[in-house]
């Protein structure tokens, strides 16, 4: 089930106001056909298909959709979910969380604050320090290699 991501223009009580406010025919300009699915209608990539899932690369993912930094290679791990995996974002306010029922059950969505794109989600089951899994569609990242 897909659901609509629509940008914000203005904001009420549980609205972020957004630094990226493109219109839909603007999202579907600026990203492939898989990336409008997941970041902009909350779609999920198929398990180990991603670009990210095996990267090794030492760097900076940003999102996909606006460029906004979001996780650093230091914390990411091989969950074997299928997905690129995070302990925790580079800077917590670069992500927001959400309540999420679509499927039946409650999960947390993780959403990138800049432009309010679906990114995955984040789960209690990750390892120490934090204990948390952000499992992150490849498809909504981009990831910028340290220089060596």
């Amino acid at each position: 089930m897909l659901r609509s991501r629509t940008s914000k223009t203005s904001t009420t009580e549980n609205e972020t106001p957004r630094e990226v406010v493109l219109s839909e025919d603007e999202w579907r300009r600026r990203l492939t056909r898989e990336q409008y699915r997941v970041l902009r209608k909350a779609g999920t990539e198929r398990a180990f298909t991603g670009e990210y899932v095996d990267c090794h690369l030492d760097g900076t993912y940003h999102c996909a959709a606006c460029g906004a930094e979001l996780f650093s290679s230091d914390a990411k791990f091989d969950s074997g979910s299928g997905w690129p995996s995070f302990t925790e974002p580079a800077v917590a306010s670069a992500v927001e969380l959400h309540r999420d029922r679509s499927l039946g059950t409650e999960r947390t969505e993780v959403l990138c604050r800049a432009c309010g794109s679906h990114l995955g989600h984040v789960f209690d089951d990750g390892p120490l320090p934090t204990g948390q899994r952000y499992c992150i569609n490849s498809c909504s990242l981009s990831i910028e290699a340290a220089q060596r």
